[in-house]
């Protein structure tokens, strides 16, 4: 699969609950940043799979119900692959609602992603997360 596809569907399977897809095209080294501003940056870089499911994704979905990431549109750059869409659920410890745009932006080397950055409404994250 070129990264195009992978990303694709990386992100169709995380609308199914799995985000198996994404860890598995990671490189055992993937270098992931959240956005600047957002309460989850406080740990960037993560690296590796492990330090990413612990910070990240455990701690959103310890922070939000129905959490989805829906992409709009995915822009093919070869190695370098961009999703835009947004993200949303609600808040466990307080019913608000998320939604915001994301931007996030994969590198790919030798068939697997290296790095990841994330952009989005940070002032929006840093209101709503605990």
């Amino acid at each position: 699969m070129t990264p195009f596809e992978t990303i694709k569907a990386a992100y169709a399977a995380f609308a199914r609950n799995d985000p198996s897809v994404l860890f598995g095209a990671m490189d055992a080294a993937v270098i992931w940043n959240e956005a600047e501003g957002n309460p989850l940056a406080d740990r960037n870089p993560y690296v590796g799979a492990q330090a990413i499911g612990e910070g990240v994704f455990g701690r959103l979905l310890a922070a939000i119900d129905t959490f989805t990431a829906v992409p709009t549109t995915f822009i093919d750059g070869g190695d370098h692959v961009v999703v835009l869409g947004r993200y949303g659920g609600t808040m466990k410890a307080s019913g608000a609602p998320l939604d915001a745009q994301f931007c996030h932006v994969y590198h790919f080397r030798d068939g697997k992603v290296a790095t990841f950055q994330q952009y989005t409404d940070s002032a929006q994250w840093a209101r709503l997360m605990p």
